[in-house]
């Protein structure tokens, strides 16, 4: 008889690099080898766009001005010496040295390529004396990239996406900070509609709202000219994570000159951003000292943060930073939405100056470092009514100054990854479709039980100014429309199959012992 076919499933270049990532397990902490790994990813895709560029201008009869970085830098590629180009990398890959020689790659390019001041690992492979069969293996599989194959499908940023996610999950619970799962971002972004002016995240990680940010405008046929970039991380690492992660796609953006906390050295002191987009950390301690910060001008107006829990510190940090028709959206944790004290006192004028837009409560599991159901808030300087221009399509919005939208978004979601969640596309557009008809005039909103409620700025009022989505999106109660009579007859029925099965099953158990001559 012939052996029946079987079809081996063909691993992703994503799964195919993780595989061999794996492989310095041990040898390599998790939370460096994201480093050793994505730094080689970028110095083989800067390598490939370099010989592209080359070719072309040999291809052009100017030889002459293959080593002059302007040629390169004119169409956003980086100039590569011998020493830092892969080829050189992987003639030498198995070579005793070949950490030292990927260092010094990695050097040279920064040194050469101004835009890249402090975006690339340093020194790490050498530091990290890895195992150079396990080193050269890995440069192998990276080797069989072609990164410029199929430029609408970004495999570089695919990669990079892949893995940051996969670092994020495999560092687990406190640690991973440095990456938003996607399907967050691409509500945020879908929300708040960054098409043109500035963009600003206080927390950045690795930069991928601002990924997603030049996603969404591509996806709804926007000019990613329009958009400039601010924003600041204050880990050194996730520092270099985030420039690297726009550099290979391109993207500008200002992260300041050095990593640096928000509160202590704010880099944008006079920024008035048009969209803020940010997942900073939840309930920080001991983001400032009792006595510091008093003065800050990012709380004009308002109460100082208390010191244990920078929740409102980064609020009002964002509302400080808003253009006059900003808009910001942001995750907190819960307890932000009904905290007493000074939280209270901040959180009530931030209402009453109708600042607060939507509140939109998630499901739980989102996130790869806690397992907590945590809220997206949408803060707008500009509630009233007025007319504006997004990418072509003219929208009207009505006045909402004396509204807020709450969106209950617990049972929402898709299984990801086996323990976590994921908002699935339809998901997002359902959300975002109900927020935007909410906002215009003449729109079809209406208010759904267990979904979503826009409360009066006096109902929030009568409610403390708590906001919990739970107070004001009406909750059906299924139990009420229980028939009690079939409900227990039902019961009734089920429990007299299990009792007859159990009956059963006992009577079989009992034959086997009495055939085996034990007779209970």
């Amino acid at each position: 008889m012939a052996k029946k076919a079987t079809t081996k499933k063909t691993k992703s270049i994503e799964e195919t690099l993780w595989d061999s990532a794996n492989k310095l397990r041990g040898t390599v902490e998790s939370s460096e080898y994201k480093h050793v790994v994505l730094g080689l990813i970028f110095l083989k895709f800067a390598s490939d766009k370099f010989q592209k560029r080359r070719q072309e201008l040999i291809d052009d009869g100017k030889e002459r001005f293959v080593d002059m970085v302007e040629f390169y830098a004119q169409d956003n590629v980086f100039y590569l010496t011998e020493e830092s180009r892969w080829s050189y990398i992987i003639a030498n890959a198995k070579q005793d040295d070949i950490a030292l020689k990927i260092d010094t790659a990695l050097y040279t390019v920064e040194k050469n390529n101004p835009s890249l001041k402090g975006a690339l690992p340093d020194n790490y492979f050498s530091r990290l004396n890895m195992d150079v069969s396990k080193l050269a293996a890995l440069l192998d599989t990276i080797n069989n990239i072609d990164t410029l194959k199929d430029q609408q499908q970004d495999i570089v940023g695919r990669v990079y996406e892949y893995f940051l996610s996969k670092f994020a999950i495999a560092e687990g619970k406190g640690k991973g900070e440095f990456y938003t799962p996607k399907s967050i971002v691409n509500l945020i972004a879908e929300l708040i509609e960054p098409y043109k002016g500035k963009i600003y995240d206080p927390a950045c990680g690795s930069g991928g709202m601002f990924v997603q940010s030049m996603k969404f405008i591509d996806s709804h046929n926007g000019n990613k000219k329009d958009v400039s970039i601010y924003g600041q991380e204050y880990t050194a690492t996730t520092y270099k994570l985030a420039k690297m992660n726009l550099a290979i796609r391109g993207i500008a953006a200002n992260l300041g000159d050095v990593p640096a906390d928000t509160f202590a050295k704010d880099q944008h002191p006079d920024l008035k951003a048009d969209y803020i987009m940010a997942n900073p950390p939840f309930n920080q301690k001991d983001w400032r000292a009792a006595d510091e910060l008093l003065d800050d001008p990012r709380w004009r107006g308002y109460e100082v943060p208390q010191t244990g829990n920078a929740n409102y510190g980064w609020i009002l940090n964002m509302v400080s930073k808003l253009s006059d028709n900003g808009v910001a959206g942001f995750i907190l944790a819960n307890g932000a939405l009904s905290g007493g004290g000074t939280e209270y006192e901040i959180r009530k004028k931030l209402i009453e100056n109708k600042l607060v837009e939507a509140i939109l409560i998630l499901p739980r599991n989102l996130f790869y470092t806690t397992d907590i159901s945590v809220t997206l808030w949408i803060i707008n300087n500009n509630k009233k009514e007025r007319q504006v221009k997004l990418n072509d399509v003219e929208k009207n919005y009505r006045n909402r100054e004396d509204e807020i939208l709450f969106m209950d978004l617990r049972q929402t979601g898709i299984p990801f990854e086996k323990k976590y969640t994921q908002f699935s596309e339809d998901n997002i557009s359902d959300i975002s479709e109900t927020y935007h008809k909410w906002q215009q005039v003449e729109s079809d909103y209406k208010d759904i039980p267990e979904f979503c409620y826009s409360a009066s700025l006096e109902e929030v009022r009568k409610k403390d100014y708590s906001l919990v989505p739970s107070k004001y999106v009406e909750f059906v109660n299924r139990d009420e429309n229980i028939n009690f009579d079939e409900k227990m007859k039902s019961l009734q029925t089920e429990f007299a199959e299990l009792l007859k099965e159990e009956a059963q099953s006992k009577t079989e158990l009992l034959n086997v012992f009495k055939n085996l001559g034990y007779e209970l």
